[in-house]
């Protein structure tokens, strides 16, 4: 299939940092793959990136971070945006759709901290900074003596609150400190095992409209298909089950040589309730997986949970 380039491609991104490295990531490989077509961005600010004073599950979750990018889809002053995997709602509706998930970066969480090495090392009372349920629950059922507080703003906006000493630690993706380059912050990877990452954490999800299929198709070649199945399989865990940021889930699939494994969990903000499941299987099933991997979590009660925390929130 010959593909018709346009002269002009616009990308929308929101302003931040780390979204501005991304959104020049995706650039720089469309400016190599088609050299003959400029690719500019278009820079928004979301409400997501407005609402600083409380947390995303109170002002309507992660969702906000797109719907900006969306608008200047719909109107034409765009041509595909670039999210965070894990930003993009996963039950994304009709006129969108997710064009292709480029290769992940290391998706585990990172402990970050002026003064302790780890999490193990942190001393009863401590306060951990989180903006992640997720996070919260899963520190709360290992470390219940710490204190975990909410923690809003972009990446460096969330160091500098660590800087000023409001927090002992704070808990942030790897993969953003990665990539812009502050791997120095790192004091300890937290392992997959002590911290499930979000579905769809370390990835970039490309979006676009359903009918631009001109665009569908010039994007596949940025496209890594075992990263899109492993996330494919993680969002349909979270879509079966509800998922957003007002829920403590966790979902991380990995794949070798054709087979798929998935690790899924839904647990209570205190982290006294915490239910387990995972599976493995062919990776060209991994939607399926996703869904039976849910079913399993549903059959142990992980519906009462989701209730239980959307109610709270």
């Amino acid at each position: 299939m010959t593909i018709q380039m346009p002269e002009k491609l616009v990308i929308a991104t929101r302003e931040s940092r780390l979204a501005l490295w991304q959104a020049e990531h995706v650039q720089a490989k469309l400016s190599a793959l088609y050299p003959n077509t400029r690719v500019e961005l278009l820079k928004m600010t979301t409400r997501g990136d407005q609402i600083l004073d409380k947390t995303l599950s109170k002002v309507g979750g992660k969702g906000l971070f797109v719907k900006e990018l969306e608008t200047a889809l719909l109107d034409g002053r765009a041509d595909l945006a670039v999210h965070s995997l894990k930003d993009v709602p996963v039950d994304l509706k009709s006129p969108f759709q997710l064009a292709c998930v480029m290769e992940r970066e290391d998706p585990r969480d990172a402990f970050v901290s002026n003064d302790y090495a780890s999490l193990a090392d942190l001393p009863a009372g401590a306060v951990v900074g989180t903006s992640s349920l997720r996070r919260e629950s899963q520190i709360r059922e290992r470390y219940p003596h710490l204190e975990v507080k909410p923690l809003r703003g972009n990446l460096d906006t969330r160091l500098r609150k660590l800087d000023e000493g409001q927090y002992a630690a704070i808990i942030l993706a790897a993969a953003g400190l990665k990539r812009l380059q502050l791997s120095e912050r790192i004091r300890d990877y937290i392992s997959i095992e002590d911290s499930l990452p979000a579905a769809g954490q370390g990835a970039l999800g490309i979006e676009i409209l359903e009918a631009r299929t001109d665009m569908y198709a010039l994007l596949q070649a940025l496209q890594h298909t075992p990263t899109q199945q492993c996330t494919l399989a993680e969002r349909a865990v979270s879509l079966a089950l509800g998922g957003s940021c007002q829920v403590p889930l966790a979902a991380h699939a990995t794949q070798q040589e054709g087979q798929l494994h998935i690790d899924a969990l839904v647990a209570s903000t205190d982290g006294k309730t915490i239910l387990r499941a995972s599976l493995a299987g062919d990776a060209t099933q991994a939607e399926k997986l996703g869904l039976q991997v849910a079913e399993q979590l549903k059959e142990k009660g992980a519906l009462a949970l989701v209730e239980q925390a959307l109610a709270q929130n």
